[in-house]
């Protein structure tokens, strides 16, 4: 199996921001900075892709695949503040989040399926015909 890694265009101009990025603590992150948690698994036809997306409309997520990155975008509104209330946790993420995946080899974007159920958006990622191992029979002289 090949490997999927997470792709972010970096600007050589900001090689040295991203490199401070690295060391970050997430903690140090504003509400806005945030990615949403994905799970990649590989099938010999196929990517899965699974993302946690609780609390927002599937239709708010921005999905598009193109040179064979995976890009999702969207962003969780914020509840309503109740103003007579004192909070004593306040956890829960809100705000824009995106993410990237790039495949390490050539998918079909035109046959990709999307499903959405219990706050988990769930793609089916063809992988490209040309990339699929094919099996050769020997046929007897």
């Amino acid at each position: 199996m090949t490997k999927v890694v997470r792709w972010t265009p970096v600007n050589p101009v900001n090689l040295f921001n991203e490199f401070d990025r690295l060391f970050e603590r997430p903690s140090a992150r504003t509400a806005s900075e945030w990615s949403i948690a994905l799970d990649v698994a590989e099938t010999e036809a196929a990517y899965l892709v699974k993302a946690t997306v609780p609390g927002i409309n599937p239709d708010d997520v921005e999905i598009t695949l193109e040179d064979d990155v995976l890009s999702l975008k969207g962003e969780i509104q914020r509840d309503e503040e109740v103003e007579e209330a004192k909070y004593h946790v306040r956890e829960r993420r809100f705000g824009a989040f995106s993410r990237r995946i790039r495949f390490p080899m050539a998918v079909n974007g035109d046959a990709v399926e999307a499903t959405y159920s219990n706050g988990v958006l769930s793609l089916n990622i063809p992988k490209a015909e040309a990339v699929k191992p094919k099996r050769i029979v020997v046929n007897p002289n």
